[in-house]
């Protein structure tokens, strides 16, 4: 009888260093930040923005070798495309972008929040989730999400060196979850987690609004650690 395979360790993940790693509204700030620390880990990145002027400015700043273009350019270049845009502008981006991002690694870290004299409160879109839609407006693209709860302010602090943070990985595919995993663990301190498919990524985008509430009491930059693995 031929014994079974061993199971593959789920912290034997590819290398992803050559890979080229677009940011979609990489002028925002979780977009810069993002963009400063995998550029700062090595990884080659392209900076998008509307304007090709402002995010070339914008990758000047951040050094590291990060180029700037505009967001149709960056879609382009990039093998993974990391959509760090406004909420508000996720459909209208993604829709204008399809062409350009079929058959990319497509990675969605944008947060539906809506803001009121409560606080910070969870949106809920059609599809479900931002990630949902992007999978539904960019059928040809590969659609996972990640990135979602990681502070602007402590992405962009280059004082800070470790950012001790996990990250969710969800989407349909596992190895393209892996890629997005590993993407997240060149930064120093971060681990990246699969977390499910993508039905489950309303909970994931909505716990930000607990995070905002975390912060404002404690004056903090929370983050999430998962125990036990």
């Amino acid at each position: 009888m031929t014994a079974p395979a061993p199971k593959k360790d789920p912290w034997d993940l590819p290398d992803v260093s050559g890979l080229t790693v677009g940011v979609l509204g990489g002028t925002g700030d979780q977009g810069r930040g993002l963009a400063y620390r995998l550029a700062k880990a090595g990884q080659k990145v392209v900076l998008g923005s509307r304007s090709a002027d402002r995010a070339r400015s914008a990758a000047e700043e951040l050094g590291h070798g990060v180029e700037g273009a505009d967001n149709a350019e960056c879609a382009r270049r990039g093998d993974v495309v990391i959509v760090a845009v406004p909420w508000d502008g996720h459909a209208a981006t993604l829709e204008s972008l399809r062409e350009e991002l079929a058959g990319k690694l497509v990675v969605d870290c944008v947060n539906p929040l809506g803001f009121d004299k409560k606080g910070a409160y969870a949106l809920v879109p059609e599809e479900g989730s931002a990630a949902e839609q992007a999978a539904a407006l960019l059928p040809d693209s590969r659609v996972t999400a990640a990135f979602h709860h990681l502070s602007a302010v402590l992405l962009k602090d280059p004082a800070i060196e470790r950012i001790e943070t996990d990250v969710m990985v969800l989407g349909e595919v596992r190895a393209d979850c892996e890629i997005v995993q590993a993407l997240a663990g060149r930064v120093p301190g971060m681990r990246g987690v699969f977390a499910g498919r993508l039905r489950n990524a309303h909970q994931v985008e909505s716990l930000v609004a607990n995070l905002i509430s975390v912060n404002r009491r404690y004056k903090a930059h929370a983050g999430l650690r998962l125990t036990d693995i």
